[in-house]
Order: structure tokens, then C-alpha cells, then sequence
């Protein structure tokens, strides 16, 4: 008789409390039922010719072994020759062991339906979900079955055991009973049953993860079940996150890539792998899909944020379709695809891409076009922001044709149309539009065509106008421009600026806006642009430093670099460029020392600016802000030759001119043995007070020319023909400054750098001592024959003074003029 189980199926007891009396209502196995050969039930049962009966698979196979066997065929029962192998079958036996098998799988499913309840025992409802499994896997007609007799929401309900091994093992049986089964698959799209699988995804018990990833991936295959999965938030994340996993198994992998593959029949669940990174489906849709497809797709991708990388894949996957949807007639094709460029151009390798792809034509004409097709403004925005974008790309812009007759974006036409529009269009495009412009003023190869252009067009003084425009983009497009524009066009732009409009006012309320409460703000860009702007203005426009004079800008520049100094701003990225325009700006001050008509001397005496750019010197600060402090003080020093007082001693009287013992001067203590007088740092700018001559001869073995370079042009002040070269030369052997200046000699850094070199070295050996020292060094002679040989005419006749004071050219008379 059998048992409630059957027994291919069971594995493992029962608990005491189980079904044990249900085996009673279960039909006895009849011995003509069972196989000899299998010991099994048989399905296909067939009779010899002996009457002996088998199940036909079970007594195939053993003729078949006979036959390889070299034996005749004989029947496995009794041994004997059988004259015929042919197999007849019992249909009777058949029927009769199939209504039994009805029979029985009733009763064992009724009893497996008892056991799916949770407050079954767990071994009662593992062997209830095994027998449904076996039932399944018997006979697809079977899940039939079990979905009449509505047993699905039952197992589904076994997902909320406590048991692990019972929700691993309803998992399993689930995707059992719904493969290859579309309507059982629908009985699973009802409720939150689809939702509750899902969470098994983020279970960190690996076993129910396979599970569910598995049973996801069969019920995918349902159309109606993609949306179903889709719609379960985090589901496609998920999904995404396993598809790309190195630490699951290799099976869980393969689940995931399907199930997101069949997920891709629903548009709404494309979308949602675009927003977490997986773009290819969305791009495949676009590059396939009906024209309201590529529409939708366009305009999604136009709506998503996208990291750099995938910026790129999208340029090199669909940008030169996403062009082409651009030129499109409809109005909305040519958004959305307006709109998706946008996203994928502000990354510089994308924008390349789309560059080489073709976007620059089609981008100029929709800007300039006007009349039928024309874009609404708020979509020319859209395109002077790729515009824009593209720009920075750093491509060669004077080579690629935009228009008829191979204009290009620099060419005279293109940059007029583009002013014409910054000047006619709202702030919005023409801040991008601007912003375009510095872009090309950026590049060394486009620059002088875009200043011609300006200069033909006389646009600058609308240009300057924008530093007053209330929008903050439009003044830092228009101010980084103007910054560009200031090395070739720095004259203009110091008129323009000094003009009556107030410019220049407004220019440096922004740079020092904010000052009382700088503590608690940060450099901005625009105020790092402004202070740019101005220090690269000529700095011997002695109009412009009047004017800045006049509007206190020094006195707020000195302000904020005090600021600065004190650890009073808050840093960001502009800080260096900010401080670095600072205190180039306040260094051209110093340019208009030597014709002032005394506003300048005084405020480099109220603010003592000698100590401040001495300060600057130290080796923790930017190079460029030491190059400049350096250069400050070679203007500052050579003031100071007119600014020190000498002594004024009485006229001598009858009795010197009798006794001239008595004429000789009084002896004065306390003059400066470079200048001769009363010196001071801060009224006279004197480099031997402070720490001048310390910081500026360390700075003679930077590694920047133009800091060494800067160094020593503030030095050479110290042995000009003005001064006591004696007493200066003998201050720099003090300072340890001659041997680094004989070094510059011999390095031959820059053409520059060894004129300057040159002139210092000839001053030098003017003194005994250093020629004594120096003679004896090849190094000096051989570098000071090579610049009489090679150097411009006037470095020449100072390295033949030089070599004639090394006794290596004879001195015949002569005069030769001095530096100044």
C-alpha cells in the first residue's frame, strides 16, 4: 500500500502530528501497475508475445542491449527466445493505472492544499511544495490543475513563512508551476504578489536571491508582468546593479541580463534603466523605433542627468541621429532633439564627438534663421547653450565650414551675426552667446579673428555696457570676454572703461562687493574675472590709474588683500586668480609713481605698499603674485633715489675761504649709503629696510624666469648710475645676492633673463674685489664672449664694458652710454 507520498518525490519524514491517517484514503499500488524492470508505476505499459508486460521505454532498452550484445532477444522475466520484438499495447492497463493516478494525485493534492497554511509544520509544507513541484514537472497538463483548484495564491502565500527554507523552496515551486504557462503567469499579476517577490532581490540570504531572480526572470516573459516588475520601485535598479555584479554567482548574472532584457518590451521600463545608467535599450529605440517612439525616447534622454562617460556613449551611439532628428520639419522632434544634445554637449569628449558628427551647421542656421521654421526663442536658447557647449571642446574652429562659401564660426559675418544677436536677443542668449564668444577668444588660433571682427564691427562699447547688466551670467560671460579680448585690445578697452558711462565703477563694486563681510563669503568667479580684467589693462595708462584713484579702488584693493592675508575670506577655486589680479592691480600703481602729481606717492606712503609687496614675497604664495610684488618694488626703488633727503649743510662763510679746515662738512650719521640721505621703507621705499634684499635675492633661484627675472630687475635698482654703485654692490655681497646673479649669467635661461644678467654682472665688476674673484672663473668669461657675440646690439656693448674690465678685450678710450 502506498504511503501519502509518493515516493519519487518524498525526501525526509514527517512530523509526529502529520498526515498519517490520510494514508488510508489512498489506493493500494497493484502489482500489475508496477514496471519489473523499473519498479516503477508505468505510464506506456506494452505486452510480448508471451503476455509478459513492461513499460515500453524500459523494454526498448532492453532489447536494445541484446541486440549490441550479440544475444537474441529474450524476455527479462523468463529468460526465454522470443520469436518477435514487437510490443503491443495495453490500453486497458493503461487507462485503468491513469484513473488510478487521478485518483490518488486528488487525494495527495487536497492533502498538499491542508499543509499550505503558515501554521503548518515546516516539513509538511516542504513536502507539499515538493509534491506540487514533482506533480508539474510530471505533466504540463498538470499546472492546470493547480490553477483550478486555485492552489497559486496559496503557495504565493508561503512567501511570508519564517522559514527560510520554505520561502527558498515556494520560490522555486512558483517558477515551476509558471513556466511556459502564460495563463498561470497571469494568476501571478494579480495583487502584490509581484511586489512581494521583488523584495527577496535585496535579501542577504544568497539562496532566496537566486530564487527570486530566477522565478522574476520566467514571469518577465509576460508582457503584462514587465509592467508589473517595472512598476515596483527600485525593482530595475536592482535588476542592474546584479546584471553587473562580480560577487553573484555566475547563474543569478545571467538571470538578471535576461530579465532586464524582456523588461525592455515595456517603454516605461526603458526609461527607467536610462535614469539608472543602463542607456543602451533607450538607444536602440531611438535608432529603431517608429517616429513617435524616437520622439518619446529623444525627449527623455533630453530630461535625464548623465555622467560624463555615458555623455560620450551616447554621443557615439545616437548622436548623429539625434542631428539629424534636429533638422527634423516638425517642431517637436527638433526640441526634443535640441534638448538631448544639450544634455550630452556639456562634456568636452561628447561634445567633440558631435562636433565631428556634424552639429555645427545645423546649430549656426538654427540661430541666425529667420522667417518659416523659424525657433521659438526659448529653443535658439537651447541651441546657443550647445553653441556654447561645443566651444569649449577646444577644436579648430577657423578649419570647419558652418555656412556657404566655407564661413567658419570666426569668420567677419558669423562673429557680426553673433553681436547682433547679444545686442537684439534677451540676457538668456546672450549670456550663451557670450559665452561662446570667450570660448573662441580662448583659443590661440581663433582669438585674432574674433578681435577683428569686434574691431570692425565697433562693438566694444556695448560690450563694456553689459558689466552694468543686472543679470549675474550675462556680467561674468561679458567680463571673462572682455578679460580675453584685453591682451590685443587692452587700449580700447581702458578708454571704453575710463568713458562716463561708470563702467569702471561698477566693475569694481563687483570685484570688492561684499568686503565689510568677506568672512563669511566666498570668491565668486565674476569678482576672480573682474580683478582679471583690470590687471591685464595696460598698466601705464596713466588715465585709467587716475581714474581708479579717484573711485578708491587701491584703498579697497589694499583692503581685501589684507583680507586675504589674515585668513578673514573664505576660499573656493577663484581665490588664486583673484588674489593673484589683486595684486597685479594694485602694482600699477607703482607704473605712476614717476609722473605723479603726488595722490599716488601719498597713498603708497598712507598704506606703506613697500612692506606690503615685501610681504607678498615669501615662498608661500603664488608665483605670479611674486613676480608682480618683485616688479612693485623695482618701480617703488627706483623712486627712491628722488624721494630720499639729503642734508642740508650752511653756506660757507669769510672765514672757510681763509681757514679751509674749516669748510670741511659736518659728519651726518644715519644716511642711507645707497642714496645718500634719510631713507625709510615706507616714505622713501628703500630696499635695504625690511626684508627686501633677503626675499629678493631668494627668489633669484626660482624655477620661473619670469619671477628671476623680476628679481633681479628689482636688485639692479641698487647699482643704477643714480646711486652709490660701490656701496650697492658691496649690499648685495652682504645679502649673498652676486654669486646667484653670476649663476643667471652662466645658465642662460631666457634672452631676457641674460640681458638683464648681462648689465648686472658689467655693474659687479666694476668692483675690484669681484673682478679679482671672478677672473679666475672661465664660466663668466666664456658666457659673457657668447652674449658679446650673440646678444642684441645693446647687450653687446655691455659685455664688451665687461670683458674689458676682465682684461679679455683691450680698453681703448671710449664712451659708452649706461643703462638707465
Amino acid at each position: 500500500m502506498a504511503g501519502s507520498w509518493d515516493e519519487s518525490y518524498d525526501q525526509g519524514g514527517q512530523s509526529d502530528n502529520s498526515y498519517h491517517f490520510e494514508r488510508l484514503h489512498i489506493e493500494p499500488i497493484y502489482d500489475s501497475f508496477i514496471c519489473p524492470l523499473t519498479k516503477q508505476v508505468m505510464r506506456d505499459p506494452v505486452t510480448l508475445e508471451n503476455g509478459q508486460t513492461f513499460e515500453r521505454e524500459a523494454i526498448e532498452k532492453w532489447f536494445t542491449e541484446c541486440k549490441t550484445s550479440g544475444r537474441r532477444p529474450v524476455c527479462p522475466l523468463t529468460l526465454r527466445e522470443l520469436r518477435s520484438t514487437e510490443l503491443n499495447p495495453s490500453i486497458a492497463l493503461r487507462n485503468t493505472i491513469e484513473e488510478w493516478n487521478a485518483r490518488n494525485e486528488a487525494v495527495q493534492l487536497d492533502m498538499a492544499r491542508k499543509s499550505l497554511s503558515l501554521s503548518s509544520f515546516e516539513n509538511d509544507i516542504l513536502q507539499s511544495l515538493k509534491y506540487i513541484t514533482h506533480l508539474c514537472q510530471k505533466s504540463c497538463s498538470n499546472k492546470l490543475v493547480i490553477r483550478n483548484a486555485e492552489l497559486i495564491p496559496m503557495i504565493v502565500s508561503m512567501l511570508k513563512s519564517s522559514s527560510r527554507r520554505v520561502r527558498c523552496k515556494t520560490l522555486e515551486t512558483l517558477r515551476i508551476v509558471v513556466e511556459e504557462d502564460t495563463d498561470n503567469k497571469e494568476v501571478m499579476a494579480e495583487g502584490d504578489t509581484v511586489r512581494t517577490i521583488v523584495k527577496f532581490l535585496s535579501q542577504e540570504y544568497s539562496k532566496e536571491r537566486e530564487e527570486a531572480v530566477s522565478l522574476l526572470c520566467e514571469l518577465s516573459k509576460s508582457e503584462r508582468l514587465c509592467e508589473k516588475i517595472g512598476s515596483v520601485n527600485g525593482a530595475i535598479l536592482i535588476f542592474i546593479g546584479l546584471a553587473s555584479s562580480d560577487s553573484e554567482n555566475v547563474l543569478t548574472v545571467e538571470n538578471a541580463e535576461r530579465t532586464l532584457e524582456n523588461l525592455e518590451k515595456c517603454e516605461n521600463n526603458v526609461r527607467q534603466m536610462a535614469d539608472n545608467g543602463r542607456l543602451q535599450p533607450l538607444l536602440t529605440l531611438l535608432l529603431e523605433g517608429s517616429p513617435e517612439t524616437k520622439l518619446s525616447m529623444a525627449a527623455f534622454l533630453g530630461e535625464l542627468v548623465l555622467s560624463n562617460d555615458l555623455k560620450v556613449y551616447v554621443a557615439r551611439t545616437a548622436g548623429f541621429s539625434l542631428i539629424n532628428l534636429m533638422m527634423s520639419t516638425s517642431m517637436q522632434a527638433r526640441e526634443a532633439a535640441l534638448k538631448a544634445l544639450n544634455q550630452i554637449s556639456s562634456d568636452v569628449a561628447s561634445s567633440k564627438i558631435l562636433i565631428e558628427a556634424g552639429i555645427l551647421p545645423p546649430l549656426v542656421k538654427d540661430l541666425f534663421i529667420v522667417g518659416a521654421n523659424t525657433l521659438p526663442m526659448r529653443l535658439k536658447e537651447v541651441s546657443a547653450t550647445i553653441l556654447a557647449n561645443v566651444i569649449n571642446s577646444g577644436h579648430d574652429f577657423d578649419l570647419i565650414p558652418v555656412g556657404p562659401n566655407h564661413l567658419t564660426l570666426v569668420s567677419e559675418e558669423i562673429i557680426h551675426n553673433l553681436l547682433h544677436l547679444i545686442s537684439n536677443t534677451g540676457p538668456a542668449i546672450g549670456t550663451k552667446l557670450l559665452q561662446v564668444l570667450v570660448g573662441l577668444t580662448s583659443l590661440p588660433t581663433t582669438v585674432s579673428s574674433v578681435v577683428s571682427a569686434i574691431i570692425s564691427s565697433g562693438a566694444m562699447i556695448s560690450l563694456v555696457q553689459f558689466i552694468e547688466a543686472p543679470q549675474r551670467d550675462l556680467r561674468v560671460a561679458s567680463i571673462k570676454l572682455l578679460q580675453n579680448l584685453s591682451p590685443q585690445m587692452g587700449q580700447e578697452l581702458a578708454s571704453c572703461l575710463c568713458g562716463t558711462s561708470g563702467q569702471l565703477g561698477s566693475l569694481i563694486r563687483v570685484i570688492t562687493e561684499n568686503a565689510g563681510i568677506m568672512e563669511n563669503a566666498g570668491i565668486t568667479e565674476e569678482q576672480a574675472a573682474g580683478v582679471g580684467l583690470l590687471a591685464d589693462l595696460p598698466e601705464r595708462d596713466a588715465g585709467l590709474t587716475r581714474l581708479m584713484l579717484e573711485e578708491g579702488a587701491f584703498q579697497l584693493f589694499i583692503s581685501r588683500i589684507s583680507s586675504i592675508r589674515r585668513g578673514e575670506t573664505r576660499g573656493s577655486r577663484f581665490m588664486t586668480p583673484y588674489f593673484e589680479g589683486l595684486v597685479k592691480v594694485l602694482a600699477r600703481i607703482t607704473f605712476a609713481l614717476s609722473e605723479d602729481s603726488g595722490a599716488v606717492r601719498a597713498l603708497c606712503h598712507e598704506h606703506n605698499l613697500a612692506s606690503i609687496f615685501i610681504d607678498l614675497l615669501q615662498c608661500n604664495v603664488a608665483d605670479n603674485i611674486q613676480m608682480e610684488s618683485a616688479i612693485a618694488l623695482e618701480n617703488l626703488s627706483q623712486e627712491s633715489k628722488n624721494l630720499t633727503k639729503h642734508p642740508e649743510f650752511p653756506a660757507p662763510g669769510i672765514c672757510s675761504s681763509i681757514f679751509p679746515c674749516l669748510s670741511k662738512s659736518p659728519d651726518i650719521t644715519g644716511l642711507c649709503k645707497i642714496h645718500g640721505g634719510k631713507c625709510s621703507l615706507k616714505e622713501t621705499f628703500c630696499l635695504l629696510e625690511g626684508q627686501a634684499m633677503e626675499r629678493l635675492v631668494a627668489l633669484l633661484d626660482h624655477e620661473k624666469d619670469e619671477v628671476v627675472e623680476a628679481s633681479l630687475a628689482a636688485l639692479s635698482t641698487l647699482l643704477e648710475d643714480e646711486v652709490n654703485i660701490e656701496e650697492g654692490v658691496q649690499v648685495l655681497l652682504d645679502a649673498q645676492g652676486v654669486k646667484p646673479i653670476l649663476d643667471l649669467l652662466v645658465d642662460k635661461r631666457t634672452d631676457s633673463l641674460r640681458r638683464r644678467a648681462v648689465w648686472a654682472v658689467e655693474r659687479l665688476l666694476r668692483s675690484e674685489e669681484i673682478t679679482y674673484e671672478v677672473s679666475g672663473n672661465p664660466n663668466i668669461s666664456t658666457a659673457l664672449v657668447d652674449a658679446f657675440q650673440h646678444g642684441d646690439f645693446r647687450t653687446r656693448q655691455i659685455a664688451e664694458r665687461a670683458l674689458k674690465l676682465l682684461d679679455k678685450i683691450p680698453n681703448f678710450s671710449g664712451i659708452f652710454p649706461s643703462i638707465g
